[in-house]
């Protein structure tokens, strides 16, 4: 029989737009969306029409009485998701969260710890760790052929966050929501690489951020400095400035003897001998691959492939950099 799957917080632009999670989960043969949520009833009906007409609430305790998923899809602004996780977990409900799980590591602490106390599936979708190129780096890392790791660059710099208005989500501009700008929901994604590549906890060295080319509440574009336990150092930069739809990304990392890159969807490998290219383009959008990947370690009773633990990691890395950032220079 198809999981039965509800969602939460389908206001939220990763619903049906960008990562789409839900028209991702639509297609799946082995699932079947029956209800979704959101406060608005609008909204909640017009994302319904989209997607086959599940039914629609705007209460999710209410829901999860009527509906009893076997699964949940939890989204919604950044300020009620721990509230939300929390509820799941003493409910007893299996659940993937979009990141960044709350608006600083505290709430997210909380989920983390109640989900170990309770042996929970909590996954969350970092979707970057399923580039060809990230399984790349880890297999020359395990071959070692190429030296010591020496540094890891990340850039993501998506168009303006305007986007988020326009797909529903007007409250991502509100800092109170949305618990900062383009740092607190596109770094998950480079802070979780570089703590997934180098196998290690992390600090942060320096940060800065800035609002200045959009004149917003939250920054639109935001650096940061790592250096993991062992040493090596990590710059993850992240925007909503690029000029048009699409990214303006790339990814490198460099070991003593060779530099991985990945820009425009292909995977360079500069050595002494010379360079190797290949492509690097995912075989399927990355969110689906995430998702997919999250049910299918539950099916089979795993713990998830990237966890709420993994999440907490980074949004700690997040609260350093904007204390840095935002610390008074004299």
């Amino acid at each position: 029989m198809p999981a039965r799957i509800a969602a939460i917080g389908v206001s939220h632009w990763h619903s049906l737009y960008d990562s789409a999670y839900l028209r991702h989960l639509a297609g799946m043969p082995d699932t079947k969306l029956v209800a979704l949520q959101d406060t608005s009833a609008t909204i909640a009906a017009q994302r319904a029409a989209e997607l086959g007409d599940p039914a629609v609430y705007t209460d999710y305790r209410r829901m999860l009485t009527d509906v009893k998923p076997d699964f949940v899809i939890a989204l919604g602004r950044h300020s009620s998701m721990a509230e939300t996780a929390l509820y799941l977990l003493d409910q007893g409900y299996p659940f993937l969260m979009e990141k960044p799980m709350g608006v600083d590591a505290d709430e997210v602490r909380r989920v983390a710890e109640r989900a170990a106390a309770k042996h929970a599936f909590v996954a969350v979708p970092l979707g970057q760790r399923y580039q060809p190129c990230v399984a790349r780096a880890r297999s020359l890392s395990a071959e070692a052929r190429f030296g010591p790791l020496s540094h890891i660059y990340f850039r993501l710099n998506r168009p303006t966050s305007a986007r988020y208005v326009a797909w529903d989500a007007p409250w991502m501009l509100d800092p109170r929501d949305a618990g900062g700008g383009c740092l607190r929901n596109l770094g998950p994604h480079g802070l979780d690489l570089f703590t997934f590549l180098t196998g290690e906890d992390a600090q942060v060295t320096g940060a800065q951020i800035s609002a200045r080319a959009l004149d917003r509440a939250v920054e639109d574009y935001a650096s940061v400095l790592l250096r993991s336990a062992s040493g090596v150092l990590g710059t993850i930069e992240v925007g909503n400035t690029f000029p048009r739809a699409g990214t303006d990304g790339e990814l490198k990392i460099a070991w003593r003897d060779a530099i991985l890159t990945l820009k425009d969807d292909t995977i360079r490998l500069t050595s002494g001998t010379g360079d190797e290219s290949t492509s690097g383009a995912p075989a399927e959008p990355l969110a689906l691959t995430a998702l997919r990947d999250a049910l299918d370690h539950w099916r089979r009773g795993e713990p998830p492939p990237i966890s709420v633990h993994d999440c907490l990691r980074a949004v700690r890395l997040i609260d350093q950099a904007y204390a840095l950032a935002r610390r008074p220079r004299g």
